[in-house]
């Protein structure tokens, strides 16, 4: 989901801009006359990974600006600026303009999440601002969770949260994430439908059911959005140990609340 209407544009007349890519400590500069690759066999060779394609993403500098395309056939992307504000999702063949200052980028294939991120030196807009309400909380799409369901999504991007800056991370399984829990499987699978059913309604895509999404894509994808929208953070990992611990809850649009 996108949401432009808390961005400020600025001029990008006659502006030159640098891009560059950071990538597990790594940086590459990107070239304005050559499209840069990324994939398992490409400019940023990310993994030897049989799910990702040779060629997932390119980022080329055409018409003033820098785009990133998914020139992928299956996989989908996840892009977000630096504060979580913006959200998009990168489908195969389509594009999208870098326009942030700090853009990261994030993908699944098979069981491993990715991340990278774009610096741009001039960017077209500036980097928006969360809302935040009196009692401190943070504003996060209009979806408000119980406890439990919040802790569903912790438990599943905790792997990611663990990991320091850009590079790979793990999916657990549902089984997996349930036992770090101490909820039987059933229990796990029936909040999982409520928390993708939620996040669904309000436009999130990619958590629906249907043909081609598989479990692992659907736990993937409800991870590359908790994380990137700052719904869950590294500082909320004790409250997976600490049954007391305050949870942080987006406040909801409608007013009503699922406690199943």
């Amino acid at each position: 989901m996108t949401d432009v209407s808390k961005t400020e544009s600025t001029t990008t007349e006659a502006v030159t801009t640098d891009a560059s890519v950071e990538y597990c400590g790594e940086w590459f500069t990107l070239d304005r006359n050559k499209p840069f690759d990324i994939g398992r066999d490409a400019d940023l060779d990310i993994d030897d990974n049989q799910y990702l394609h040779r060629r997932f993403l390119q980022i080329a500098y055409i018409d003033g600006l820098w785009w990133l395309i998914n020139v992928g056939s299956r996989l989908s992307a996840s892009i977000s600026d630096a504060t979580g504000s913006m959200q998009a999702w990168l489908a195969p063949g389509a594009r999208l303009p870098v326009v942030f200052g700090l853009t990261s980028v994030v993908f699944t294939a098979g069981p491993t999440t990715y991340e990278f991120v774009v610096h741009t030196s001039t960017p077209a807009f500036v980097d928006s601002k969360p809302v935040s309400s009196s009692d401190g909380t943070t504003t996060v799409g209009a979806v408000t969770f119980t406890r439990s369901q919040w802790l569903l999504i912790l438990a599943l991007a905790e792997p990611m949260l663990k990991r320091e800056g850009t590079g790979t991370s793990e999916i657990p399984s549902s089984a997996a994430a349930a036992e770090r829990l101490g909820w039987v499987l059933s229990r796990f699978n029936r909040k999982l439908d409520n928390v993708c059913d939620k996040l669904s309604r309000q436009g999130v895509d990619g958590l629906r059911g249907g043909v081609g999404a598989l479990a692992t894509n659907r736990r993937a994808r409800l991870v590359e959005y908790a994380v990137l929208s700052r719904l869950v953070t590294p500082a909320d990992l004790p409250a997976l140990d600490d049954d007391t611990a305050d949870t942080p809850q987006a406040p909801a649009a409608t007013g009503s609340k699922d406690a199943r």
